[in-house]
């Protein structure tokens, strides 16, 4: 994978705002279609405001934006959410056996070296 090929990891705000732009909408006619508060929204897309990880606001924003549900769009989306919050996904921990596999993730994340087994379970949860 050559560096321009390489997946670039984006911040909640970034992906709010190229959802936004890419259906069309300024952030104006975004919050007046869909009854948002436009300061609090460019807040959210220049990452000063952390997102709400509730549901239902979550559910609310990914459809004004036109994310399809069940999509892989709408799981980074909810990720990116956790994430700016510093929280793991609840649909993951509600996994039989996830919390057992968290260490791993905290090594790789760390950088640290994973034995081959202990990488392969990695994936093998991951793949679930």
């Amino acid at each position: 994978m050559t560096k321009s090929q390489a997946p670039t990891i984006q911040t909640f705000g970034e992906f709010f705002r190229q959802k936004r732009v890419a259906i069309g909408f300024t952030l104006r006619s975004f919050c007046e279609r869909y009854g948002y508060d436009p300061g609090n929204i460019s807040r959210l897309e220049r990452n000063i405001l952390s997102p709400s990880i509730d549901k239902q606001k979550l559910e609310g924003y990914a459809v004004a934006l036109k994310i399809p549900r069940d999509s892989e769009e709408w799981t980074i989306f909810f990720d990116l959410a956790h994430a700016a919050k510093g929280k793991i996904p609840t649909d993951i921990l509600q996994q039989p056996n996830s919390i057992k596999y968290l260490p791993l993730l905290f090594r790789t994340a760390r950088g640290q070296k994973l034995s081959k087994k202990k990488l392969q379970e990695l994936v093998d949860l991951l793949n679930k």
